[in-house]
């Protein structure tokens, strides 16, 4: 009995190039941007659904982001997580993806941010010698926002 009260292990959302893709242009919920990190950082999902540090996240992360890290949202996860990307993988977005960039009319903290998500994601794959499929599952992907820098409707304000 007391199993079936722990969290499942989270297994994370397949990663492809395709999804990738779609979180650069903005056609996730930054909630979604968030969920493909925070069990790759060894967050779990507790019973009130809010991922929380597990035995598998690092102590730094641990330490500074006890719960779900807003990497959209709010400033100090994102640099964090920009700073933990080695060195050999601050490219990755541009090796693998061929992202030049946002262009300066839509350079938005939520979509820099993205980006960096993206970048994360494709160092966590090279660290590991995983390859990045072209095609895999997607979630529904959502209508670009009409604003964005509120984003989706859901999506927390950015501080």
């Amino acid at each position: 009995m007391a199993s079936a009260q722990a969290a499942p292990a989270a297994v994370p959302y397949p990663l492809s190039r395709q999804l990738l893709e779609a979180v650069l242009a903005d056609r996730t919920s930054d909630r979604f941007v968030c969920v493909l990190i925070w069990p790759r950082l060894g967050y779990e999902l507790n019973g009130s659904g809010t991922w929380s540090a597990g035995p598998a996240t690092s102590a730094g992360w641990r330490e500074s982001f006890p719960v779900e890290p807003q990497f959209i949202a709010e400033r100090p996860p994102s640099v964090a997580l920009t700073r933990s990307i080695a060195k050999e993988h601050k490219q990755l977005l541009k090796e693998q993806l061929g992202f030049a960039g946002y262009r300066i009319g839509e350079l938005y903290p939520r979509r820099t941010r993205r980006a960096t998500a993206v970048n994360w994601l494709l160092a966590h794959l090279a660290e590991r010698g995983e390859p990045l499929p072209g095609v895999g599952p997607l979630p529904q992907l959502l209508d670009q926002p009409a604003d964005p820098v509120q984003g989706h409707s859901g999506d927390l304000p950015i501080s």
